[in-house]
């Protein structure tokens, strides 16, 4: 679950500075000259500083698919047989789902 912690936290922190870059927008659509530019600045390396964090999450989350998959061909590998056996009770469950969505309800 650290993943998951790690992706809350770079989400939070992405919406924050989100929030704190359109306030300073919309400051600086109000002001003019210098005070304007400035906080037009601010609010750009802001959104570069967001950029950052959303290319960490997506990082992130690569990472941790890899892992997964990587785990999950481990684990076929050590145990194809029961792999096989959890493959078809899933399909055989799916099926019964299936099948019972397509009848005429009475």
């Amino acid at each position: 679950m650290r993943a998951n912690q790690q992706f809350k936290t770079v989400r939070s922190d992405v919406q924050a500075l989100l929030k704190e870059s359109q306030d300073l927008f919309v400051e600086a659509a109000a002001a003019s000259g210098k005070t304007a530019e400035d906080l037009r600045a601010k609010g750009q390396e802001i959104l570069d500083q967001a950029m950052d964090k959303a290319q960490q999450a997506q990082s992130l989350v690569l990472d941790t698919g890899r892992e997964i998959v990587a785990t999950t061909d481990d684990y076929v590998q050590s145990n194809p047989w029961r792999a096989i056996a959890i493959s078809t009770g899933i399909g055989v469950l799916v099926g019964l789902v299936v099948s019972r969505c397509g009848e005429p309800q009475h």
